[in-house]
């Protein structure tokens, strides 16, 4: 009985380490930080990387989702509004059409405008990753909004603490907060209590 309980223990250990590192689940895989794709062309703004299973990019072009098929992605995940993709000017194809021709799924999970950032967004981020096991493509204008999203995932769904979600952000496109390069020091995010109602 004891030994019993000494090996479910043991057990428990090892899942709860390898939850904590990323090695479970849709997080990071052993890599430090995300690695920038650099032979694929066709995103906006900060370029191609790739974290664990996931991609964050702006916006890509038709030839860039077709180059990615070829390297196991299943699922598109778009952060931009309607009003931002129906712009033929700055998207001059039907994105939705054009992925869906290439046999993947496509998913809108709008920010900004009328679409809010809060947790539902991550939440159905969150049923995204755990219905696909494919890669996964997160994408906005130009990688910000698909960065954070990616980031709160982690937080929220994989443990990883706010500061090393930051660190992994900085790695890719974000850069530090513009209150810190002003004040030339370097800030940080931090969770903060919320007091209770009287």
């Amino acid at each position: 009985m004891i030994l019993s309980r000494l090996k479910s223990a043991a057990i428990f250990s090892v899942v709860c380490c390898l939850a904590a590192t990323g090695a479970v689940g849709a997080g990071p895989s052993d890599e430090i930080f995300p690695r920038e794709i650099s032979d694929i062309e066709g995103f906006d703004g900060g370029g191609l990387f790739l974290d664990g299973r996931v991609y964050i990019s702006g916006q890509p072009n038709e030839a860039a989702l077709a180059g990615l098929v070829g390297r196991g992605l299943d699922v598109v995940v778009n952060t931009r509004t309607p009003d931002e993709m129906s712009d033929r000017e700055k998207v001059p194809f039907s994105e939705a059409s054009t992925v869906r021709g290439l046999g993947l799924s496509y998913v809108e999970i709008p920010l900004g405008g009328d679409f809010p950032y809060d947790p539902t967004a991550v939440a159905r981020l969150a049923g995204v990753l755990a219905d696909h096991d494919g890669q996964v493509l997160i994408h906005c204008g130009y990688g910000g909004r698909a960065a954070y999203l990616w980031l709160a995932y982690l937080v929220e769904h994989e443990g990883l603490p706010l500061d090393q979600a930051m660190e992994r952000g900085e790695a890719m496109m974000l850069k530090q907060h513009p209150i810190g390069r002003l004040l030339g020091r370097p800030t940080a995010l931090v969770f903060v209590e919320e007091a209770s109602a009287p």
